[in-house]
């Protein structure tokens, strides 16, 4: 098993916290890395119909057969059970007591701000991050990467990326969308999924959107609510905060993981990749997850942003650490150009006291500085968000 990268912040929060829940998408290694880390506790998985049958019958006598504590798995499937951990932990005032897993993040956490507020740490497993996929082998083309995408069971059971990613789709993707709401056609679900992809790293046009699939701006809205749910979409929100110009105020779309778009776009090998019209997109999306994935594996809040205004500004990512804001251009191209760091500059320009020096991340060979601004190949650094904040 690849080590992941997390496992000393899980650590550290069961020896603070009588709970530590645990979510993320499916698939993306939770059950292996609780059940490795905490191997003396019971297990229980609440998708087992019996299993979960028995503890909504009867909670308490469920809960009894884990003296000190246990695992349990997919906890949103039973959210009743938090009330009766609340009264344990509260009673017993030990830590590490309890791990609970989830893989639908609105339900966990409306059903934990209401039973467990302050007595659980909350940490998200999203799938391999690029430090952890160094273990496995020490360079990556990043064309290989979108295809293959970061779902451990591709890397570690050497599965085919189509594959596992067909079914993926099938087994989870669709069952929790259905599971979440009234999904009446399937085809127009699958249709709307291929056209999002389509239109990885763009602001979401809903009225477009409906348009091409030929359902209401709502039901768009409510299933990207969903796969956002499901930690299928991650969605990076507009900075317009201080700025007193016209600025784009619609979030920008990307897929928490990469290799699910090349499945959905048809994309096979990394030569297609490579060729493909909407490479930009696609690496710009693999750069952002990355920058994502340091974050939550060391138990840190997210706080990243774009920018685009009217007079045609646009920064691909803004970074706000302790208020100062490091704005990132990412480019799919071999070549740095002075050009590509325009943004950058003028960004600067907007906040002079509150903007960093910026990063370009891009595909070259070459690391060195321009202006101030860091350029780097995001695969060959160590940690892409030390380079942003100069850490």
């Amino acid at each position: 098993m690849i080590p992941r990268s997390i496992s000393a912040e899980l650590q550290e929060s069961a020896r603070e916290y009588p709970v530590v829940t645990l979510h993320g998408p499916r698939q993306s290694g939770k059950t292996t890395l609780v059940r490795m880390i905490f191997p003396d506790k019971p297990y229980f998985s609440l998708e087992d119909p019996d299993i979960r049958m028995a503890a909504e019958e009867d909670p308490r006598g469920f809960l009894a057969r884990m003296e000190d504590g246990g695992i349990l798995d997919e906890i949103q499937r039973l959210p009743i059970l938090l009330s009766y951990i609340q009264g344990i932990v509260d009673e017993k005032n030990r830590p590490g007591m309890f791990i609970l897993t989830g893989s639908h993040q609105p339900r966990l956490q409306e059903a934990i701000s209401q039973t467990l507020a302050g007595r659980t740490a909350i940490l998200t497993l999203l799938p391999f991050s690029l430090e952890e996929l160094r273990n496995y082998a020490k360079e990556w083309n990043p064309y290989d990467l979108i295809v293959r995408g970061f779902f451990p069971r591709v890397h570690e059971q050497g599965l085919k990326a189509g594959r596992f990613y067909s079914g993926y789709l099938q087994t989870y993707v669709e069952r929790d969308v259905r599971a979440m709401i009234q999904l009446k056609d399937l085809n127009l679900f699958q249709q709307f999924l291929k056209l999002i992809a389509g239109r990885v790293g763009q602001t979401v046009n809903y009225t477009s959107l409906s348009n091409d699939v030929g359902v209401s701006g709502t039901t768009i809205k409510n299933w990207i609510s969903v796969l956002k749910a499901s930690y299928v979409l991650y969605e990076l929100p507009p900075y317009f905060e201080n700025i007193r110009k016209r600025v784009v105020k619609s979030p920008k779309i990307y897929f928490t993981d990469i290799g699910l778009i090349a499945y959905l776009l048809g994309i096979e090998t990394p030569e297609q990749a490579e060729r493909d019209p909407l490479r930009g997109g696609l690496y710009e999306n693999l750069v952002i997850m990355e920058i994502l994935k340091v974050l939550t594996n060391r138990g840190q809040r997210p706080d990243l942003h774009f920018y685009r205004d009217a007079q045609g500004i646009e920064v691909d990512l803004i970074v706000n650490e302790d208020r100062t804001l490091y704005p990132i251009e990412i480019k799919s191209a071999k070549t740095f150009t002075p050009g590509i760091a325009k943004g950058i500059e003028r960004f600067k320009s907007l906040l002079p006291d509150r903007v960093g020096n910026g990063t370009v991340f891009y595909d070259g060979d070459r690391d060195f500085d321009f202006k101030g601004n860091r350029v780097r190949n995001p695969l060959r650094v160590e940690d892409p968000y030390g380079v942003i904040t100069g850490g």
